[in-house]
Formats: structure tokens, sequence, C-alpha cells
């Protein structure tokens, strides 16, 4: 079943892994490097059934570091185009991209230099945003509360970065609603305290990612593929659970979206979230449950024979796999030699 093509939206993706979008804060002025160019051309011909392009913020202030992808200038848009086009000329998998703006968490050091950590003067820091004026974590510093027409500003961005993501052609498009970034921020209890029409009750807490999630609908195509990641539980007292994490994809689903990719934890640094293999599973396994929309999950899933399991005891509908890619970019096709499966011509021996 895993191997077989599978349909998403409109879309026949040739099966039901993918690869995560995972971050390499290596851009240049917000575009793809060299970098970008190898690592991705690995990706796209590893014999996924979809790859997304890391999270690419839809703003300066949405970034999460300085090297951060960014959609939100023609110099970005071309760029990005000239990086899709030399994907689809080795490879025809599908191709998506998370776009995002990381609220708080934003103005950060790049991981493998200083891990989780903010940028000080020296590291010329931004001033970060989110719905409330409180620290992601004692060592963050205080983010400026969002006004009326700061938000309606940022779902303008959010519109603009996704129409220039289907001028580039991108086959799916990811709305990041989790990892502790803006929209995740206005979901949590933790981190909202607003007491205005985007604060208080689960209805208002959710307003931005519905506003957005509907403006987007209207203008990405219905031929393409159209996601979300959402946060399925705060791992903290007082944080998001799961029957309003089913809320929300309720609505998403309402909308029109065709998957959620079903995360958790994130909001702050350190929460109860146990790391284990397949340690999100059950959440989406909650999720799924009496929902038409598909749910997709991740999570320390390395191994192909318990990726199976997953889908065939219907825990969710497709897997996204990512540092298992990034360690070995052929453990999917060495997995499968015996199945059918499309290894490069160039790579085939007599």
């Amino acid at each position: 079943m895993i191997f077989k093509k599978f349909k998403l939206g409109k879309m026949n993706l040739r099966n039901r892994i993918t690869i995560s979008p995972m971050c390499q804060y290596s851009s240049v002025n917000g575009s793809p490097s060299s970098w970008h160019y190898q690592h991705l051309g690995k990706l796209a011909i590893s014999g996924a059934g979809m790859m997304m392009i890391e999270s690419t913020a839809i703003n300066k202030e949405g970034k999460i570091t300085h090297n951060d992808l960014c959609l939100f200038n023609n110099t970005h848009q071309k760029n990005l185009k000239k990086l899709l086009n030399f994907l689809k000329k080795i490879s025809d998998i599908a191709i998506g991209i998370q776009i995002s703006h990381s609220g708080r968490k934003g103005s950060a050091n790049i991981p493998w230099i200083k891990a989780n950590t903010p940028l000080n003067l020296k590291g010329k820091k931004w001033i970060t945003v989110a719905p409330s004026a409180i620290k992601k974590d004692i060592n963050w510093p205080k983010p400026k509360e969002l006004s009326l027409e700061k938000i309606k500003k940022i779902k303008e961005d959010f519109k603009n970065s996704a129409i220039r993501a289907k001028q580039v052609g991108f086959d799916c498009l990811e709305i990041h609603m989790a990892h502790g970034y803006l929209l995740h921020e206005f979901f949590s209890p933790i981190s909202n305290k607003r007491k205005d029409k985007y604060g208080g009750n689960l209805e208002n807490r959710i307003k931005l990612l519905i506003e957005i999630a509907q403006i987007i609908r209207k203008i990405w195509p219905k031929e393409k593929i159209l996601g979300a990641r959402i946060t399925a539980h705060d791992h903290m007292e007082k944080g998001i659970t799961i029957s309003e994490s089913r809320h929300l994809a309720k609505k998403l689903e309402d909308i029109g979206f065709n998957y959620i990719c079903i995360s958790s934890g994130g909001i702050i640094s350190k929460t109860k979230l146990k790391s284990f293999k397949g340690f999100r599973v059950n959440l989406a396994s909650k999720i799924k449950k009496n929902l038409r929309i598909k749910i997709r999950t991740s999570g320390m899933i390395d191994d192909l024979n318990f990726a199976k399991k997953i889908i065939d005891k219907k825990k969710c509908d497709f897997i996204a796999i990512g540092r298992k890619f990034l360690l070995d970019p052929n453990w999917l096709q060495k997995s499968i030699s015996k199945n059918k499966f499309q290894i490069p011509h160039q790579y085939k021996r007599g």
C-alpha cells in the first residue's frame, strides 16, 4: 500500500513517503545557494513521492535566522524558479514549499553556531513580534505584541508569498502553523493572552489561522496540493489539546485543504514532550478519526517496515521523513530494491 500511487487532492504521488521541509539556514540574501542545489538535488532523486522545500519566510521579520530562505520579493521568486526548474529537469517528483512567519522565535542564531539562542546586537538582532508580549524562554527577548493593523499586514504577506509560490510553479503549498512559530503562537493559550478578537476562546485563537487559510485557498490552484502543518498538542498544562487540534483540522478540511501534517511541541524550548520512534503517530491517529482530509505525520520514523505498518493500520494516510534522508538520501531506494521503483538511469549497471 505504501508504494502504490497515492492521490492527494487532484495530484497523484508515486508513493506515500514524503520528505519533510528541513531548514538549511544557507540562503544568500534569502535566495537559494549552491548548497540548496546539491542538497535538494540529491533528495529529488531519492524515490520519495513528494519533497518539501524548507520553511520560507513571508517577510523580513518572519525569518528565523539571517540565512533563511524567503519569498517576498521578485529576486527571491526568480531564484526559486531557477531552483525549481533545475529540480524538475532531474526528477518528476512532486515538489512543494512551506511558507511561515517565525514570530517570537525569530532573530535567532544559526543552530550549528549557537543552538536555540537569540541574536545579540553584534549579530544584528531584530525586534520580533507575537500575539502577546510574552518571552519564548527566560533568555529570549520580549516580542512586540502585534496590533490589528500589523495582523492585517501579515495576512497580506502570507497571501503575497502564496501568489509568488503559485507563479514559481510549485506542486504543493504548505502553511506552517506549528513548531512555536507565529501561527502556532496565536493558537496556543500559553503564548496568546490577547483580549481582542484574536485571543481568549478557541475560536478567537484560531481566527488568524482560519483567515489566512481562507485567503490562500481562494488563490491556490485547485489542481495542486494545499496543506498545513499544525501542532496537535503543546505537551504542557493549559496548552493546546487534541480536541482543539481536531477542531482546527475540521475547519481546514471544510475550507478545502488537501492534507494536514501533524506535529507537536515547540511552543517553548522544554516541555513534557518525549521523543521516540513514531512519537507523533498516535496523535495523528486521534486527529484522523472521522475526518476526510488526508493526514500526514512525522517524528523519528526511520524504518521502512515501521512506516508500512503505520499506513497499513491506517494511523495516517502518508508519512513525512526528514533526518533519515539527510543522513542517506538513497536509503529508500536501498530499502526497496526488490520493488518497482524509479532508480535514475545513470545509476543502473548491467
